[in-house]
């Protein structure tokens, strides 16, 4: 393409970062449509006035986030987000008042097709979003969460919460400009793990996991960084990493975590600030982490001066005498947890351990991210654990989530997959010929939503494992999860559909 320049804004971050964004807002914006490709690097170093390698790191930039293809000998080609579509105004825009939908048409001019309808269908920027929809149909049968079952948690929190509204009527009234010490010893309790308990003063109280750990990285990471992630994880936090600026690379991974020999590698070519893990119960895979490979781990963190972000939120399901990497580590891991696998989701109870010397910049990033942690589901969180509550609540999701899995057993049982007595979801192989993208969208044809294995891939990788996640505990009752996986259970015996195109 000859006719476009971009026009790098002005701003304190690298040259290429900032050429990086300006491609990618020309992109969502459609001024680089899908298929366009992009001047040579050397073209386009010498019409910007910089350097090659400059381009270069840029065009990796925007390949990492998804934006963009390239071939040796062929180019650099737009990939596309379809969001430039211009922008549909059918709130009273007088050009268009006879359309159907509009007031001319017998409608209100401030009646229009709500974001969430069009939620409610597949994303079409999956660089941004991923692959899920957003907002699913009510009737759909949800394998693509992971959200704790319903064991009764709704008694107890109402209970809990009349009584707290009873006893701090001003702090409900007012914003959280304190941190209670409760709160601090809540998160100590739940975060604790065998012989390990944090110290209090390592304490963040946080609105659920994903805010805590997008505030670790925010504090301890500038725009630019790169994050280090297995190549298989929990990828909204690594687009959430591009979106904020960080960029997202890939550590090669085995049956136990991520490959020390290879993080050395990534840690001395590129130089990433921090490293995100789940160790004990890892997303999508299900695997525990040994011991030595922990201890690997550590040992190269130290030698390259990295951080760890240890993700233990499916970690509260499993029990374990390995240390975590915060006891061995505790100089540079934080070390993350929640309420919502093992107790509630909707509560949205979270904590960090942090190092003291970054506790209090979590806490103010996070509320700088969020707006702050709000008093209601903090004291209610606290007040969960203190009493004991959270404990009981927990067995009793183990309890169910065993009883699903003896379901899962019977009737995905023949078919090869990894799955745990305690873990809430299963990684099932598809058969030849199915892909995991075109299962994905046979289940999904069936009102059954389940994840493929590129929701889970933290880059752009060429590594196959025809693999889907389902997750079983989200449904309402065993009858509904029997329901979805006699959906499964159909597609997986019915090896011809896989040659049908569902899209």
């Amino acid at each position: 393409m000859t006719n476009w320049l971009p026009n790098i804004p002005e701003g304190q971050a690298p040259i290429y970062i900032r050429l990086a964004d300006c491609i990618g807002e020309d992109i969502a914006t459609g001024k680089l449509p899908a298929g366009t490709k992009l001047p040579p690097q050397r073209d386009l170093a010498y019409d910007l006035g910089v350097t090659v390698g400059t381009i270069g790191r840029a065009y990796a930039v925007i390949r990492q986030r998804g934006l963009v293809s390239g071939e040796v000998g062929r180019g650099t080609y737009v990939l596309g987000t379809n969001a430039g579509e211009s922008l549909d105004d059918r709130f009273g825009s007088p050009d268009k008042s006879t359309r159907p939908g509009s007031a001319g048409a017998g409608q209100s001019a401030t009646t229009g097709m709500s974001w969430v309808q069009g939620a409610m269908k597949a994303p079409k920027d999956v660089a941004f979003s991923g692959t899920r929809i957003t907002v699913p149909a009510p009737e759909a049968i949800r394998f693509d969460s992971t959200s704790a079952p319903d064991v009764g948690q709704a008694q107890a929190i109402r209970d809990l919460t009349a009584k707290i509204t009873d006893d701090c009527p001003y702090d409900i009234a007012s914003y959280t400009r304190s941190v209670p010490d409760s709160w601090r010893q809540a998160g100590r309790i739940w975060l604790s793990r065998g012989t390990w308990h944090p110290d209090l003063g390592s304490i963040v109280p946080t609105t659920g996991a994903q805010a805590g750990i997008m505030s670790i990285i925010s504090a301890t990471t500038a725009p630019g960084d790169q994050v280090a992630f297995e190549d298989l994880t929990y990828s909204s936090i690594a687009r959430g990493s591009a979106l904020s600026g960080r960029r997202p690379v890939q550590i090669q991974s085995d049956d136990e975590g991520p490959l020390p020999d290879d993080l050395a590698r990534v840690c001395a070519q590129r130089h990433p600030k921090i490293l995100f893990v789940m160790p004990t119960m890892h997303n999508p895979t299900t695997r525990l982490m040994g011991a030595q490979r922990r201890s690997d781990l550590v040992e190269v963190a130290r030698r390259h001066n990295l951080w760890i972000i240890e993700d233990e939120v499916y970690g509260s399901l499993r029990t374990t005498d390995i240390a975590p990497f915060a006891e061995l580590a505790p100089e540079r891991t934080f070390h993350v947890g929640s309420l919502s696998k093992a107790v509630t989701a909707g509560v949205r109870g979270g904590w960090v351990s942090s190092p003291n010397s970054h506790a209090q910049r979590i806490y103010t990033a996070h509320k700088m991210l969020t707006g702050g942690v709000s008093f209601l589901l903090s004291e209610l969180s606290a007040r969960l654990v203190l009493g004991g509550i959270a404990e009981t609540l927990r067995e009793r999701v183990l309890n169910e989530i065993a009883a699903r899995h003896e379901l899962v057993q019977q009737y995905i049982g023949p078919f090869e997959h990894v799955s745990a007595k305690d873990a809430p979801f299963f990684w099932l192989k598809v058969p030849e010929p199915w892909l995991s993208g075109t299962f994905k969208a046979a289940a999904a044809a069936f009102h059954t939503l389940i994840d493929d294995e590129d929701e889970f891939k933290s880059g752009r990788s060429g590594r196959v494992y025809h693999h889907v996640r389902v997750g079983v505990t989200n449904p309402l009752t065993r009858e509904e999860t029997i329901k979805g996986l006699e959906v499964l259970r159909n597609l997986l015996n019915d090896s011809g559909a896989g040659y049908d195109s569902f899209e």
